[in-house]
Formats: C-alpha cells, structure tokens, sequence
C-alpha cells in the first residue's frame, strides 16, 4: 500500500493545478495512504496508473478480475484490456481518443465483454467501465503516463438506457415515437449532407381508423394499432426505421434510398399489407392506408421540410381515394388551394345544374346488344371546365355534400332510363357513406316512385368497402334494399377489401371484375387471367352474372369470351356519352354495338396536353407533351426530326430521362425511353431518379429553357455552334419546361 501510495502522493502533486481540486487541508502521508485502502476496500472502483507507452504499473486488485484475463501482471496494454470501441456508435470521445491526446479526462465508457456459462449454455456478459484520468508529469516536465480511477456503471447506465428506452419508444406498439424519430432523422441529416445523399421519409395514416375506435372501442383499437405494427415492421424489415407518431399515424425512415420506383413498390406493399382484413377478439375489421413520400434533398434541405412535404403528399394520397401512395410535388400546394376551393363551391354546384351525368353501355359478351349503361357523374366547372369523380367525390365524401349529390344522380338516372326503349338497365354507383346511411332506402324508393321506372331496371353499384364493419345493420341494409325489387352489383371485386365470406349472405345479382385485373390478362407474365377464371367460378357456384370493366383490345375481347364472362364494359364498345348522344343509339329495342379497339392491349397511354424540353447536342427545344406510357411518349413541336435521333426529356423538377426517337412525321415524334417510368401512386408516371440543379450545371445542362436559348444565342453569333438540324414546328412564344 505504500508503495501505492507514494506513487500518487508523488505524481498527483506534481500534476496541472487543473488536474487536481484545490485541497481546504493538507493530508500527511498516514492519511493519505489511508484513504487509497478505504477507496479499494469499499469496492468503489479501482485505481490504475501507466507508463508513457500506456502499459499498465498498476491496477487495484478488486477490479483485476473482471478486467484481466489469467493472471495479472505489470506491462500490459491498458487499453488491451477493453473491446474496441465502435466506430460512428460509440462517439469520438473514446479510450484511444483521449490517450492520444495525453490530457486530462473524465467518464470515458469503456467495455469489456467476458463469457460465462449457465446450465451449459454459454453467454456474453457485457460490463461498462467509467474510466477517468490525468497525465504524469515526467521529470523534464514530459509526459511520463497516465493515473487514475475506473469503476464499474453497467447497472446505471443500463438504467439510464430503460429510462431513455421509455422516453422514446411508444409504450402501446413498441416503436419509436416522434421524439426519438425526430432525433434519427436529424442525426441522418448532418451525417448526408455533406456527401448529398438521400433520404426518404414516408408518413402512413390508416384510413377509417376512427370507425373502428367508434364502433368497436378503444381496446380493440389499441390491439389493431398493435398488429399494424407489427405487420409494417414485416413488409419494412427494419423496426428501428419505423415510429408511430401517435394517433393512426406512422413513419418511415429509408436513407440512401430515391429510386422512387423501389419506394413505390414499398409503397404499395404497405398499403396492401395494412388493408387485409384483421381479427381481434373475435371482431373483424378491415382497414385502409395511405401513404405520402418526400425524399431528401430533392424534397427538402432540412428535416422540417422534408417532413413537411411528405404530410403534403400524404395529404394529396387521403384525398385522391385513399388506399393509395403519392410523392411530393411542388404543385401540390396549389393544388391544395384548388381543393378547398372545389369544396366552398360545390354547395351551389348543385343548385346552380352545373352537374351532370355520362352513360358508359354495358355491352352482353355472346351479341353484342346493350343491356345497360353505368351513370357517371361529372361537374361542368364554369372555370375549370368538366372534371372527373375522381378529384370531386373524395371532398364530397368527406363532407355533407355526397348524400344529396348522391339522390340527385339517382332521380336523374331513374329519370332519363325511363325514357329509354326497352328493357336497357341502367347502374348507379353507391358511395359507402350513402350505404351507412338508414334513409338511403327511402331515397332509393321515392326516386322509383316519382319517375315510374321499373325497380328491376336499377342497379346499385356498391363496393366491398361497405363491409368493413360486417355486422346487423349491413345486413339489414342489404335486405330493405332487396325488398325494392332493384339488382345489387358488387363493384371493383377484389380490389383490396375482399373476403369471401360475405358473399354468402350478401344478396348480389352481379360481380364486376375490376379493371386493374383485366389490364395485362393476356400477357403470360402475370396471373391476371388465373384469377379472373377463379372469380368467375366463384361466380357462377353463387348463380351471379359477371362483368368485366375496363375492355379495350380485341385480345381482351377474346379472353373475356374464353373466359365465360357474361358481359362487358369498356371503351372497345363505347365510352361515356351525354344523354342526349345516349338517346341517338337507343331508338330500338335492339342496340347493338360493333366493337371497335386496337388488336392488342398497349401499355396504358395517358392524354395529355403541357409544356416540357427535350434536349439534343447544344440545342434545348420546348415541345408538347401529348400522350405518355411506361415506355414511350408523343411530343409535338419539331419538324424534320429523323428517326434513331436521341434526346433527353425534361419533364421538370429535376426529371430527366433518356429517349431515342422510334417514329417522326411531320410536327409529331414518337419516342421510347432508355429505362421505362414508374407509378406516381396517383394514375400517373414519373422518372426513377431525379437532379438536383447543381448536378444539371456539372452536366452542362441550363436551368431552364429560356437560359438555355439565350446561352444558343450567344454562341450562334459568335459563330461557336452551327444552327440546329431540324427546325421548331411553333416559334411562338417559349416557356420554362415543365
């Protein structure tokens, strides 16, 4: 003990007046040595010294145990006797940090990890050291090594850990909460910036959460949030990239991850996994998500941003029919603006006749003759001109407006059918909201009995959604609406909320096979065709008729014969028409269409009508967008423009994509895309990867396109490039691509 303590009594008075607290009195030696063995008899640590190449000259022997393996000796490494630290975990204030800088430290954590053996299965016991220390002053005043205490703090830091654990972690699902998230994602943001690497955020909110809190309580809603976690943390595979922010709302965290054709498989995983039907205590329900995607740095520089904008994508998802995902756009806050807008003034839509309704014909496969038409509604906007369902019935839905929009297109179609030759049915689509609600047969009543049709000429059109809450009142519903006499179609089967247990007791006369089925059935790289020749045994077990939406080649045609299916929908036998263009067929009794299509079904090809560039060699142009598919597009505006040309499109906001030029006459080029596109998550497509301007000017490639021209323009007059090879179909004026 002398030995020790003249060690310290030696080199601690020779330390920086920093190193050491200031004494209020002096200690002779007796009690100085004294208070060395009553530190290592009360097992309150241990002391350790080294010399100026860090081997140890001591180490208390309460703490030899656990920290050297056989027998002690001078000399060794004392950093030896810890497990490396881990890089970017453990920090970079660590052991080998701060022997490196031979100064002063304190608290240090240091590991040592030892195996042990319980009932012959051996484990890993890992024990946390807080080490602290102050160098030793050599005789020419050098650095002659270190002194200093260590003791053992696993047991409060591993408390520290439970209650941080606590503070962080969401106590009903077990995942991370919005605290801990918000700390990831800021510590992911310093760490990328600098390289400018991405990372995506996508917000998940389940949609008609709320119903089952409602109708089944609270307890059941807490189990069903369990199980959601649980099922995201199946399909993401990486639970600590997961929180639940509170509510029905959940967050995903995917550094280095922007092919947003990747996030869109992701997306739509989620969203398939989260609507398959759950049971809780013998309650079944089925729920709904949706979706939004920002993705970092494209998206947003900054975590609040970035977060802000994918709440805004996932905002554009809920309210473009749920069940869907959707990426941030920089339109979205207009649209935003136009939605509110359409909300204020659908209320005097109505009043003021600006609805109206578009009959598509329902077509009997074996003749070709008419038996029916589906009424689709669609809003004469005085400003924006005729606007699909899809962009009004959502806001309707989610406000007082679709019941009574709702009954006026069930007067209006019993109105008009009346008037028709025949025995042509006509259907009218049934919003879940119209379906929950106990006068909707009443509503259904007066209007045949105002207009006179014959009840067996209406059919209601109802989605599965209507089964979510399966129970007494569905039921009920069912049967008054069966008591009228009108025919029931399940409409959009199998589209995400299917069981078909249902089918049992629902009292349908017919099955409408969705679109999204029909779409790519005759190609062998699905099993589209497998599964519309089950639905329609299904079908036919349970005595209903079938109906296949959506048909538009003649291959399509042809399966749908093979097939068995009783009738057909779509725009080889017509698309939806006025009333008044309806009423020119429908002068006798049998109406018979020719169909009319392209041999074979194309990839899906989406009208449109802006602005976007193209660029060739040193040359931008502004063309029109008329038509994009997955693989290819139509643009307008360049004459002259030889086939194999290549170009890259700029569809605006940092998407550019390769293209070769496959068909040109005159003013019109039909080009195909290096690689093909990806879902937007709302009908539309987009580029996997995006640019961010910076990237663009390495390339050489101008903001936009009047920088670009007026760049041309400099260079043409002095000569440095010669005049492009084929000329502008408009010269009017130009304008910023995209």
């Amino acid at each position: 003990m002398a030995n020790l303590y003249s060690r310290f009594k030696t080199q601690m008075a020779a330390a920086p007046q920093r190193s050491a607290p200031p004494r209020t009195s002096g200690l002779s030696g007796s009690d100085a040595e004294e208070m060395c063995a009553a530190l290592e008899s009360l097992n309150l640590g241990g002391l350790w010294s080294t010399d100026a190449a860090g081997k140890l000259t001591y180490l208390s022997p309460a703490v030899r145990k656990p920290l050297v393996q056989g027998d002690y000796a001078d000399g060794k490494e004392f950093l030896n006797l810890f497990v490396p630290p881990r890089a970017g975990i453990d920090g970079q204030r660590t052991l080998p940090f701060v022997f490196a800088r031979k100064g002063h430290f304190e608290g240090v954590i240091a590991r040592t990890k030892a195996s042990t053996s319980d009932g012959g299965r051996d484990h890993e016991r890992e024990t946390l050291w807080s080490v602290s220390g102050v160098p030793i002053p050599g005789p020419d005043g050098g650095f002659a090594g270190f002194r200093g205490h260590l003791v053992d703090v696993t047991s409060e830091r591993q408390s520290a850990e439970e209650a941080s654990q606590l503070a962080t972690t969401d106590a009903l699902t077990g995942l991370s909460n919005r605290r801990r998230m918000a700390d990831l994602l800021e510590r992911t943001f310093a760490a990328f910036a600098p390289q400018g690497r991405p990372c995506s955020v996508m917000l998940i909110d389940l949609d008609r959460f709320k119903q089952v809190n409602d109708t089944l309580g609270h307890a059941v809603g807490d189990a069903l949030l369990k199980q959601v976690a649980q099922r995201l943390i199946l399909v993401v595979g990486d639970k600590e990239r997961i929180s639940r922010l509170g509510g029905d709302e959940f967050q995903v965290i995917l550094p280095d991850v922007e092919d947003r054709g990747r996030l869109g498989d992701l997306a739509g995983r989620i969203i398939t996994m989260l609507s398959e039907p759950y049971t809780i205590d013998g309650d079944r329900c089925t729920i709904g998500a949706s979706v939004g995607i920002a993705v970092s740095p494209y998206d947003g520089e900054t975590v609040d941003n970035l977060v802000r904008n994918a709440d805004l994508a996932l905002y554009a998802a809920k309210h473009s029919g749920r069940g869907r995902f959707r990426f941030y756009s920089n339109e979205m806050l207009e649209t935003a603006e136009q939605r509110r807008h359409l909300e204020e003034t659908m209320h005097d839509a109505l009043a003021k006749g600006e609805f109206e309704l578009h009959y598509q014909p329902l077509v009997e496969v074996a003749s070709n003759r008419v038996v029916g038409t589906e009424a689709l509604v669609r809003w004469n906007h005085p400003d924006r001109g005729m606007l699909s369902p899809a962009l009004f019935i959502p806001i309707a839905e989610e406000s007082t407006m679709i019941c009574r929009i709702g009954e006026w297109i069930l007067r209006k179609a019993c109105e008009d059918a009346v008037q028709w030759p025949g025995q042509v049915r006509v259907a009218v689509n049934v919003s879940p909201v119209q379906f929950a609600d106990q006068t909707f047969p009443k509503v259904v009543a007066m209007a045949l009995s105002s207009t006179g049709l014959d009840p067996d000429r209406l059919e209601l059109e109802i989605t599965e959604s209507v089964f979510l809450q399966e129970g007494a009142a569905t039921d009920a519903m069912f049967k008054a609406l069966k008591g009228l006499g009108v025919r029931l179609v399940l409409d959009d089967f199998g589209t995400g909320y299917s069981s078909l247990s249902y089918l049992q007791n629902a009292p349908f006369d017919k099955i409408k096979i969705d679109q999204s089925f029909i779409r790519g059935a005759t190609s062998n790289s699905n099993r589209n065709r497998a599964i519309i020749s089950a639905i329609v045994a299904l079908a036919d077990a349970l005595g209903m008729d079938t109906i296949a939406e959506g048909v538009e080649s003649f291959d399509q045609l042809t399966m749908v014969r093979d097939l068995k299916i009783g009738h057909v929908q779509g725009y080889i036998f017509g698309k939806p028409v006025a009333v008044d263009v309806l009423f020119q067929n429908l002068l006798a009794d049998a109406w018979v269409l020719k169909p009319e299509g392209p041999a074979h079904q194309r990839p899906e090809r989406r009208a449109m009508f802006r602005t976007i560039g193209v660029i060739h060699e040193d040359h931008y142009y502004p063309v029109t967008l008329r038509n994009l598919s997955l693989t290819g597009a139509l643009i307008e505006g360049l004459l002259e423009v030889p086939v194999g040309t290549p170009f890259m499109v700029d569809f605006g906001e940092g998407q550019f994509e390769l293209a070769t030029v496959m068909r040109s006459r005159e003013s019109a080029q039909g080009i195909r895309f290096e690689r093909e596109l990806v879902s937007d998550g709302n009908g539309g497509l987009c580029t996997r990867h995006r640019f961010l301007p910076h990237h663009l000017s390495a390339a050489g490639v101008p903001k936009n396109s009047e920088e670009f021209l007026t760049k041309q323009a400099g260079l043409l007059a002095t000569g440095k490039i010669s005049m492009p090879r084929f000329g502008m179909a408009n010269r009017g004026t130009q304008r910023n691509p995209g």
